[in-house]
């Protein structure tokens, strides 16, 4: 009998060991792991750069408060504003409290209340970035949410239009929806967002904690879209598995977060910063980030080919490292038959088999896992076909 909550409908894994892409259970079976920790260990399993840097400060401090100057949080700031359109940097725990900081600042910032956010987003659990969530399912039970959320569709460009008024304080999104099924922001939607925000005076935030740190192949994926938001917010890869959060936001922001006006006990410490450090200084490179497109391209393409011949795949869709299998059945066994064959992977909603492998997978454990996602796609298939 477990002393747990159970919060989780967890699977009947227990994973020991991690290495790289690979994953090892308690009875020394491997799985190609294509969740990551849920686009978090960007560096893969017991990266020796991270794992070096961590040791390193154990041995020297874990924790003294923010009431003392930390000269990690200063190399890591300057590491997140140098390769983004941001100016300062605020530290937490979690993508959620980022989030949270977030619609903190952008209220105190503009003197407004009402925030615009998308149908399917995610953006965490606390009551504030849980309202900002677009899902009635995260809603349901949890009483009177934080007010003055309206909710529209992600690529309908007059939805948008007409939920923004003067008393907009921001508008947040992700150019990914990963929880709402692996969802691109379109280019022309991207236009529109700026030349509203513009409009409006309303501050744009734009949710990275799955997207950046490199999984879409630039350090963020709002570069791609030549977005240019007011607020940043990271998580998930940015400590490779260790708890870190980060807001990203312009110097205009700055008076808004003075001494008092928010704060963090945890919120980069020495170990998160050491964490920090090492992934952005590797993923933040030219090289690193083109490899990742590369690996994200030929994965898609791979993917294309491999799944175009069964029916109950609609697209392949997504960028990068972050790529969705939109399906005209659920994913849910189709997720099973991958995971008996030893290929780790979860939905996006309950159509899509989402797949984030660690950034530094190899070309040949990006066509094992399309190989075994076919075959896991075929079983599905053809029982559908049978039932039919």
């Amino acid at each position: 009998m477990s002393a747990l909550f159970p919060t989780y409908a967890r699977w009947d894994v227990t994973a020991v060991k991690g290495e790289g892409a690979t994953l090892t259970d308690k009875d020394g079976k491997q799985y190609l792991d294509f969740i990551a920790g849920i686009a978090v260990c960007n560096l893969g399993h017991c990266h020796p750069k991270v794992n070096a840097a961590l040791e390193k400060q154990l041995h020297s401090l874990w924790h003294v408060s923010n009431l003392f100057q930390i000269e990690g949080q200063e190399r890591v700031a300057q590491l997140l504003v140098d390769h983004s359109v941001g100016d300062y940097v605020f530290f937490c725990n979690s993508g959620a409290e980022a989030n949270e900081a977030a619609i903190k600042l952008a209220r105190k910032a503009t003197g407004k209340h009402h925030i615009v956010s998308m149908k399917q987003s995610f953006h965490g659990r606390t009551l504030g970035s849980m309202a900002a969530t677009g899902q009635e399912k995260i809603h349901a039970g949890f009483g009177p949410l934080l007010t003055e959320f309206t909710y529209v569709t992600l690529n309908d460009e007059k939805e948008l239009a007409g939920a923004v008024t003067a008393d907009t304080a921001a508008i947040i999104v992700e150019v990914i929806q990963g929880e709402g099924g692996v969802l691109p922001m379109s280019k022309e939607y991207a236009k529109k967002l700026s030349q509203i925000c513009e409009q409006y005076q309303c501050l744009l935030i734009v949710d990275e904690v799955q997207t950046g740190i490199g999984r879409t192949g630039t350090a963020f994926a709002y570069e791609q879209l030549e977005l240019s938001p007011d607020i940043i917010t990271v998580a998930k890869g940015l400590g490779n598995g260790f708890p870190v959060g980060a807001l990203i936001g312009k110097k205009e922001l700055k008076e808004a977060f003075s001494p008092g006006s928010h704060g963090s006990t945890f919120g980069g410490n020495p170990l998160a910063m050491a964490a920090a450090e090492a992934v952005v200084t590797e993923v933040f490179t030219p090289e690193f980030l083109a490899d990742v497109q590369q690996k994200g391209d030929y994965f898609k393409q791979r993917l294309e080919q491999a799944l175009a011949s069964f029916s109950i795949v609609k697209e392949v869709r997504g960028n990068g490292l972050i790529l969705g299998v939109a399906c005209h059945v659920e994913a849910a066994p189709i997720i099973t038959e991958c995971r008996e064959r030893g290929l780790l992977v979860l939905p996006a909603g309950p159509n899509v088999v989402r797949l984030l492998p660690p950034l530094i997978v190899s070309n040949e454990e990006l066509n094992r896992a399309t190989g075994i996602l076919a075959e896991a796609i075929a079983a599905v298939n053809e029982k559908e076909q049978l039932s039919i």
